[in-house]
């Protein structure tokens, strides 16, 4: 029984406020773990919740209205995902990628290959900015270790220490990313 949607069928509005505050922040940060851009998350949330309140004489649901909330707040950050335009870095970055992902790909498509690699480059934008220019330095510019420490006026031995803590960042985001693309084909 979907009596929430029931009461928004009503247009109860007091049902919709209470059902939105209570599932808004959640659903913001469900859509996050897709796209790491919490302005996107939050407009995707903003309109399937619009969605919800113009559409809802249409809507059926056979499960839980919880379970197709989430199913359209996936489905529209995949599609957002697919989108977003594809820049030149992809290719460069497609070279390194191994490296810094370890093979977790193999049994990922090539669309969800290139919203696995636009997720990189957003978990890149967000790394502290000395670590940003050292991976963006070795990654997509492909600089050997000693031209990164002389053009950041660093040691080797932190440009090596900064690279692999970007490497276990990126890894232990993008893995999380890989799955919940698996889980959902």
């Amino acid at each position: 029984m979907n009596l929430i949607l029931e009461e928004i069928k009503k247009r109860n509005t007091e049902v919709f406020k209470k059902f939105f505050t209570k599932h808004y922040e959640p659903l913001v940060v469900y859509a996050n773990g897709y796209l790491f851009d919490h302005d996107a998350s939050e407009d995707i949330v903003q309109e399937v919740f619009i969605y919800l309140w113009e559409n809802s004489q249409k809507i059926n649901i056979d499960s839980s209205l919880m379970g197709y909330i989430h199913a359209m707040v996936r489905n529209k950050c995949l599609n957002y995902l697919k989108t977003l335009k594809i820049t030149d870095d992809y290719s460069v970055l497609e070279f390194n990628i191994n490296l810094i992902t370890e093979n977790v790909f193999e049994s990922t498509s090539e669309e969800n290959k290139q919203i696995v690699y636009h997720q990189i480059l957003k978990i890149v934008e967000s790394l502290p900015e000395k670590m940003q220019k050292i991976v963006k330095l070795k990654f997509l510019h492909g600089y050997k270790y000693s031209e990164i420490a002389s053009e950041l006026d660093i040691s080797i031995n932190t440009v090596k220490t900064q690279l692999k803590r970007a490497k276990f960042r990126i890894s232990e985001l993008i893995t999380s990313v890989i799955i919940l693309l698996q889980a959902h084909h």
